[in-house]
């Protein structure tokens, strides 16, 4: 996914050359490309994210439209203030990305398990939140962001993830749910981000007839289209490789609640939220490992309507 998404970075800084990349001494073997053909546009800041943030708001203010690359809790976690303070207070034209998303690094730790970052991330004001699940939908959020006038934070796998979408699959958009699979069923899988490949290998292996809908886009999420899934999928299921306060769920059903409160949602669905518990994982392993430990296991009872 990361490669995809350097790949299309590249393509999008030959046609605008305001897109400028700094990243925080990691990535040489995806990044160099971008290094190569644009020399004058690339910059390695060091193992000092902070400053790295700081750096990447001056050139914003400058007219560039600055990505900073590392891995995922180091450029959130590490420099929140810097984010809040030097990018999102003044809508600096700055763009997150943080790869090994979730347990991506599972085998490094927790100091490198990312699980609270759109929870932390979403909740700045002017910030938006993408999170793509497959290559393609990582190649459609470069292409997006490089268009996007503002901060944005871009959570990405590590690797290796497979291509789901098909080709000719439905574009994405911003702030829009992402359909995968219609359904005629009550069901609706939501998720988002590179698990998504492993729920779909779950519920064909499971037999559930369900909906299968992705979010590319965490913030901003339009609540008509979730109002429209809702009222025709009426059991949903929120599947998050992230802790559940905060994450993907949370703003599904804040915008439900909203929309119910008004009037425009009628009925209220019935939604489950599988994610990381109020917890750490002390363990390392693989991130399918990992994926178990936090219990992110869909069962066929989260299908069954009564």
């Amino acid at each position: 996914m990361r490669t995809a998404f350097i790949n299309q970075l590249i393509e999008e800084a030959a046609r605008n050359e305001r897109i400028f990349l700094i990243v925080g001494d990691l990535g040489y073997n995806v990044v160099e490309p971008f290094r190569d053909r644009f020399p004058e546009r690339f910059l390695n800041a060091g193992i000092a994210e902070q400053n790295m943030t700081g750096v990447a708001a001056g050139l914003a203010r400058e007219g560039y439209n600055v990505y900073i690359y590392s891995i995922a809790n180091f450029p959130t976690l590490r420099c929140i203030e810097q984010i809040r303070n030097d990018v999102c207070y003044y809508s600096g034209n700055v763009k997150i990305v943080a790869v090994g998303a979730g347990y991506a690094y599972g085998s490094l730790g927790v100091s490198h398990h990312a699980t609270e970052d759109v929870a932390v991330m979403r909740a700045l004001p002017q910030m938006a939140v993408a999170s793509p699940s497959d290559p393609s939908e990582a190649r459609a959020v470069a292409t997006l962001s490089a268009a996007y006038d503002g901060p944005m934070y871009i959570r990405l796998g590590k690797a290796g993830e497979k291509q789901v979408f098909p080709s000719g699959a439905s574009p994405v958009e911003m702030g829009q749910p992402h359909c995968l699979r219609e359904a005629e069923s009550p069901n609706l899988l939501l998720t988002s981000g590179s698990i998504l490949s492993e729920a779909v290998t779950q519920i064909e292996s499971l037999g559930i007839d369900t909906a299968v809908y992705t979010l590319p886009f965490i913030k901003p999420l339009s609540a008509d289209a979730l109002v429209q899934l809702a009222e025709m999928h009426p059991n949903i299921v929120v599947l998050e490789e992230h802790q559940k306060s905060g994450g993907i769920g949370s703003a599904v059903i804040e915008q439900l609640s909203d929309a119910f409160a008004d009037g425009t949602l009628k009925a209220w669905p019935r939604i489950r939220r599988v994610a990381t518990g109020d917890c750490y994982l002390s363990t390392a392993g693989s991130e399918p490992y990992m994926r178990r430990k936090a219990g992110l296991t869909l069962l066929r009872e989260y299908f069954e309507t009564k």
